[in-house]
């Protein structure tokens, strides 16, 4: 067993924040000229490029749907992204289940209804990983689809939240993550406050989560903010006024 190491010193955490303070992040819409839609997230350590394809045919045919738009995601880590992923490539477990997550999270958000017998498909990689990729994928995800143009019924913004040395910390850095006592990743959407995806590790009291939740609704505010700005930067350029 290694020696424990200690997450939070003097109230502040190893990277110097305070336990309700997020990591620097900075979005970019439309950066990828070939995709319908495309987004830039550098997140902390993180750094995750997004591109949105269709509607378009759905390939195989036969795994289309009369009635409504099928979403697919294929969430990918490069080979050179962390010390864990050095020199694989291809998928992984994780990465596959990483990929169900997302889907399933844009599932509930994109009118799929208005687009039968067609695909979306929505690429994901990680350049670099610190800690948070899901949340930070799904963040920049959203970017990327409102920038092709997708009709969803709301726009999703998400954080991980989570206990280290007995401390509710907001935006769990990789240390944390690996480290701590428990990480639970949350995604909210911005109008009606719906939680879209809800995933935990670890021991909490049912007080802790309602006080970890409000902590990511604070999060998320921030972020729907930022993604806003990003959006805003593409279509001021194009001269379009946008308002969310």
């Amino acid at each position: 067993m290694g020696e424990k190491v200690q997450l939070i010193i003097d109230g502040k955490r190893t990277d110097g924040r305070t336990p309700d303070e997020m990591r620097d992040i900075r979005i970019e819409a439309g950066i990828l000229k070939e995709a319908d839609g495309s987004s830039y997230i550098e997140w902390g350590g993180n750094k995750i490029i997004c591109g949105v394809y269709g509607p378009r045919e759905c390939i195989p045919r036969h795994g289309a749907s009369p009635y409504h738009a099928i979403v697919k995601c294929r969430y990918m880590m490069s080979p050179f992204a962390s010390l864990e992923e050095h020199g694989r490539s291809g998928p992984s477990r994780r990465s596959v289940e990483l990929s169900k997550v997302i889907r399933e999270t844009f599932e509930n958000l994109i009118l799929v209804e208005k687009f039968p017998n067609t695909q979306i498909d929505l690429f994901i990689d990680v350049l670099q990983a610190n800690g948070g990729t899901r949340t930070a994928s799904i963040t920049a995800a959203t970017v990327a689809l409102v920038n092709a143009g997708i009709p969803m019924k709301d726009m999703v913004s998400a954080v991980a939240v989570g206990k280290a040395d007995d401390t509710l910390v907001l935006d769990l850095n990789k240390a944390e993550d690996n480290q701590g006592q428990s990480d639970m990743p949350l995604a909210i959407s911005h109008k009606d406050k719906k939680l879209l995806l809800v995933q935990m590790d670890g021991l909490l009291t049912k007080e802790e989560i309602a006080k970890m939740v409000d902590m990511a609704d604070k999060g998320c505010e921030q972020l729907h903010e930022m993604q806003s700005a990003g959006l805003k930067g593409v279509y001021e350029q194009e001269g379009k006024k946008l308002e969310w």
